[in-house]
């Protein structure tokens, strides 16, 4: 994707586009015909497995305001008190704390190019992939990467943080 490619997309998708071209990314964003709000919409939409999808959940520091950050995947429950653990007791973000952090829209949040630096951790079960897919700044938009250009662009810390498999069973 060229300069002139980026000045035609939504100005979060744009900012992700920069991002990704500043670190010479092998993949820009993607623009779908549809709006890909959930990780099961994504994987539809792509045809790939939910778990490819790199769900960004923001969540609000309690002690501090700050917005965490925690990429996990798309088949994954991110428990809270993994991440409090980690970063300090943490609470839901609303829609509004979430676009006036991270200046993307809930469904749209990208894991890079964030308008205030969050606090990121990105889970380690994205790491059962060799390519992964997150979003670009808006719900149509995404983009195609590995778990090691995720660490390495979200400049994050791989840890564990989400609920484990017999939690999540029947």
């Amino acid at each position: 994707m060229c300069g002139a490619e980026v000045k035609i997309l939504p100005e979060g998708v744009q900012r992700v586009a920069q991002a990704l071209l500043a670190k010479n990314h092998a993949h820009g964003p993607v623009m779908l015909g549809e709006a890909c709000r959930t990780a099961q919409e994504a994987a539809d939409v792509l045809g790939v497995a939910v778990g490819q999808i790199a769900k960004s959940i923001i969540f609000r520091r309690k002690i501090d305001d700050s917005a965490v950050l925690v990429i996990t995947s798309g088949d994954r429950r991110v428990d809270e008190k993994k991440v409090a653990a980690l970063v300090g007791a943490v609470g839901r973000a609303d829609a509004s704390f979430v676009k006036n952090q991270t200046g993307f829209s809930i469904g749209g949040v990208s894991p890079i190019a964030h308008s205030t630096e969050p606090v990121t951790l990105v889970d380690k079960d994205l790491f059962r992939f060799d390519e992964i897919w997150a979003a670009a700044g808006h719900p149509h938009a995404v983009f195609k990467l590995n778990p090691r250009d995720l660490e390495t662009l979200a400049r994050a810390p791989v840890v564990d943080v989400t609920e484990s498999l017999k939690t999540l069973a029947p």
